[in-house]
């Protein structure tokens, strides 16, 4: 089985991982994103499957910005049998799909048809879902529309960020590929069409997506801040002592039953009760008013500073206490 793998971030690497150590199979080509500047020496810097590709000794490894039908025909001359997608950031035309005899196929981070789109995982963490998980989809022209082959669930727990479940379903993807891929190309899977009624679409995040709206409830914005870490945090500002507003991003934050008389965005003295028992030792030292409920805060961080538990923030701002959050500075 020769397989060209498309692939970029970090999510892609333990599929790309999966299909080098496969019984019976080889990959002849990677292509991946372009190397681009990055941190702050801004040195060009290898996507994460390109150096796995380069570590493995993958012989061809493509980087365009577009694919055009040089890369097909570049792809096509090695007589591939199947490609695999994870996460490579390439619309793939008809012209590249049309060159392998088994299709294309796309390891997507949701049960699909349920989060179709760019940001699956922080979807699945905003909407409450009980459950995420990995699809084995073929790839077609309209985004994420293709038959599923495989699916595989994991639950979602209170605790997750995007950051935690895109690894877990990144790993969990891998191991469903590894198991499906050989069936498939055998011609011993048959893929299901998509249940049209039940697509939900997750759009790629902005930065400003990330902005925190206190007149939600308590529990929409814990979600929030689960579901916008590592990027791009959830954000609101909090006034100086000149008046001006400060950006602050909250990276851990619980949500409380009970509702508080302080209008929404206060920051109020918690009572220093157990939070949770998936808290162990947490306790409520600073509460913030929402539309409903009340928000602990557990992590923050200010602008160019370290992210610090709120024991150790308050030491250093005990101001934030009766302080009122608004919108963050545009």
């Amino acid at each position: 089985m020769r397989i060209v793998f498309f692939g970029s971030p970090e999510y892609a690497v333990p599929s790309l991982r999966a299909c080098l150590v496969l019984p019976g199979a080889e990959v002849i080509a990677v292509v991946t994103q372009p190397d681009r500047p990055r941190g702050r020496s801004r040195a060009a810097l290898m996507t994460p499957v390109k150096q796995l590709a380069v570590e493995a000794g993958v012989p061809v490894v493509l980087q365009p910005e577009r694919v055009r039908r040089d890369t097909t025909e570049v792809l096509a001359a090695l007589r591939p049998d199947v490609g695999v997608v994870a996460a490579s950031g390439h619309i793939l035309p008809t012209h590249l799909l049309d060159a392998f005899p088994h299709q294309v196929v796309n390891v997507h981070a949701s049960l699909l048809p349920r989060h179709r789109g760019a940001s699956p995982v922080s979807a699945a963490i905003l909407e409450g879902d009980a459950e995420s998980g990995a699809s084995i989809m073929l790839v077609v022209r309209e985004l994420d529309a293709g038959p599923v082959i495989a699916r595989r669930a994991t639950p979602i727990g209170p605790l997750d960020t995007t950051g935690v479940l895109t690894d877990r379903i990144a790993h969990l993807g891998a191991a469903l590929l590894a198991d499906t891929l050989p069936h498939w190309v055998a011609g011993e899977l048959t893929a299901q069409p998509q249940d049209d009624a039940q697509v939900t679409y997750a759009p790629r995040l902005t930065k400003d997506d990330g902005l925190i709206d206190w007149s939600r409830s308590a529990d929409e914005i814990a979600r929030a801040v689960r579901a916008y870490h590592p990027w791009p945090l959830a954000q609101t500002t909090r006034p100086l002592p000149d008046g001006s507003p400060e950006p602050l991003a909250i990276l851990e934050a619980w949500p409380l039953e009970g509702a508080s008389t302080a209008a929404p965005g206060t920051v109020e003295a918690g009572d220093g009760t157990s939070l949770s028992d998936v808290l162990p030792g947490r306790r409520a030292r600073a509460v913030v008013a929402c539309g409903s409920g009340r928000l602990a805060l557990l992590s923050l961080q200010r602008s160019g500073r370290k992210a610090l538990p709120i024991e150790d923030y308050l030491n250093g701002d005990r101001a934030l206490i009766g302080s009122r959050f608004g919108p963050p500075a545009p």
